[in-house]
C-alpha cells in the first residue's frame, strides 16, 4: 500500500504529524510521500516547523506558492497530476478543509485513487466560508472517512454514507497536541513583555470575513482593546492580515502585533493565556484540552461540540456581543471545563493506521 498525504497550511502539518507517527510506529508497511503543495509558504513554515513537530520535511513540495483560490486551486491540480503521471499512489489522504486537500482530493480521484479524508463530516452550515464548500466536495467523493466526532459521523450517514465507509477515530490534531504538550517553549515575547500565566490575552483572525474589510477589522480589534481589563492582547498575524493592519495604524500599548509562531511557541502562549479570541476551528479545539477559555469571532461554527462542553464561546461578530462576551470571560470563573470529548485521547493516528493496514492494535 502506496498513500499520499496531502498538506498545504500549517495546521495541515499538525494533523498530518500524528499519522506520520502512527505509520512509523505501527504500520511500517505502509509507503507514503508526504506532500507539501505549498499553499502556505512564509519563513516561518519551514525546517524549523517540522523539527517541532519531529517530522521529515515534506519529500515533494509542489511550490503553488500564491494567487486566488482559484489560481491555488488550479495550480495544485495541475502539479499533483503530473506527479501522479510519474509515480502513482494507491491511496491519497487528505486532511480538513483546506484549498489543497479539495484540489487533491479532486484531481486523484479523476486519476483511480482511493480517496481518504480525515476530519470528515464537520459542517458549519455556512456557504459563504470557502472551507465549508471544500469540506462537501471532499466527502462527496471520498472512500474511507475518519470522523473527530460522533456528530460529524451523523452528517455523514445523513448524506447516505454508509458504516463501512465511516469511521470514528478521534482527533489527531489533539493526537498532536498531547505528544508535545510537555515540549512547549517559551518564546521571546514571553520575557520581552514579562507575561505571566493568565494576565494576558491571545488573538488570532485570518477569515474573509474578519480580515478583508478594514472597518469590520478596526472595530473588532478596538472593541477587544477596549474590553481586555487592560491586558496585553498578543496577535500573531496572518500574512492574510499584515498588509491590511498595517494600513489601519493602530496606536494602543497594549496591543502586540507579532510574526507567526512556531507550533511549541504558539501553544506555550496558549496554554498560559488568560484566554484566546480567535476565528479559526482547530484552536478551539487545542484550548478545549488545554482549558483555557476561547472566544470564537464568527457567526458559527463545524466544532459544536467545543461549545456544548462550555470551552468556546461563539461571540459572533458584532463589537456589542463581543464585548458582552468579553464582559461575561472576566465575571465569570466557570468560563471553562475540563471536560473532553470522546476519543480525544492520543490515539487518533493510531486508529486511522490501524484501518488502513487492516489490523487490529490494542488502545
Amino acid at each position: 500500500m502506496k498513500i499520499d498525504l496531502i498538506a498545504g497550511t500549517r495546521p495541515n502539518f499538525v494533523k498530518i504529524a500524528a499519522i506520520i507517527h502512527a505509520i512509523e510506529t505501527y504500520g511500517p508497511h505502509i509507503k507514503y510521500r508526504f506532500i507539501h503543495t505549498g499553499q502556505h509558504y512564509d519563513k516561518n513554515l519551514s525546517g524549523n516547523f517540522f523539527k517541532d513537530l519531529e517530522i521529515s520535511s515534506p519529500e515533494i513540495n509542489l511550490q503553488v506558492g500564491s494567487g486566488s483560490q482559484a489560481e491555488q486551486t488550479g495550480a495544485i491540480m495541475l502539479a499533483y497530476e503530473n506527479l501522479l503521471r510519474k509515480e502513482k499512489s494507491d491511496i491519497c489522504l487528505v486532511v480538513g478543509d483546506v484549498t489543497s486537500s479539495m484540489a487533491c482530493a479532486i484531481t486523484a480521484k479523476k486519476m483511480g485513487l482511493k480517496i481518504v479524508h480525515v476530519e470528515a463530516g464537520l459542517r458549519s452550515y455556512d456557504w459563504s466560508m470557502p472551507e465549508e464548500i471544500n469540506r462537501i466536495l471532499i466527502d462527496s467523493i471520498t472512500d474511507y472517512f475518519f470522523t473527530t466526532t460522533l456528530q460529524a459521523s451523523e452528517n455523514l450517514f445523513k448524506t447516505g454514507k454508509n458504516k463501512e465507509q465511516v469511521f470514528f477515530v478521534g482527533n489527531t490534531m489533539i493526537d498532536t497536541l498531547l505528544r508535545f504538550k510537555t515540549k512547549f517553549q517559551k518564546p521571546e515575547i514571553w520575557d520581552r513583555l514579562d507575561l505571566k500565566k493568565g494576565n494576558y490575552l491571545i488573538l488570532t483572525l485570518h477569515r474573509p470575513a474578519n480580515v478583508d474589510e478594514e472597518k469590520q477589522l478596526k472595530g473588532t480589534i478596538n472593541c477587544i482593546l477596549e474590553n481586555s481589563n487592560n491586558l496585553p492582547v498578543i496577535f500573531p498575524v496572518h500574512p492574510r492580515t499584515k498588509a491590511i493592519i498595517k494600513s489601519l495604524n493602530f496606536k494602543n500599548e497594549n496591543l502586540f502585533l507579532i510574526e507567526p509562531l512556531g507550533y511549541l511557541h504558539f501553544n506555550y502562549l496558549v496554554a498560559n493565556a488568560k484566554a484566546v479570541l480567535t476565528d479559526s476551528g482547530g484552536i478551539t479545539e487545542e484550548t478545549t484540552i488545554l482549558n483555557v477559555p476561547c472566544i470564537t469571532l464568527r457567526e458559527n461554527t463545524e466544532r459544536p461540540e467545543t461549545i456544548e462542553l462550555g470551552t468556546n464561546i461563539l461571540a459572533g461578530t458584532q463589537t456589542k456581543a463581543i464585548k458582552k462576551t468579553l464582559e461575561k470571560l472576566f465575571s465569570d470563573p466557570k468560563l471553562k471545563t475540563t471536560k473532553i470529548p470522546d476519543l480525544w485521547d492520543g490515539n487518533a493516528g493510531k486508529r486511522i493506521v490501524s484501518i488502513l493496514s487492516g489490523k487490529d492494535f490494542s488502545f
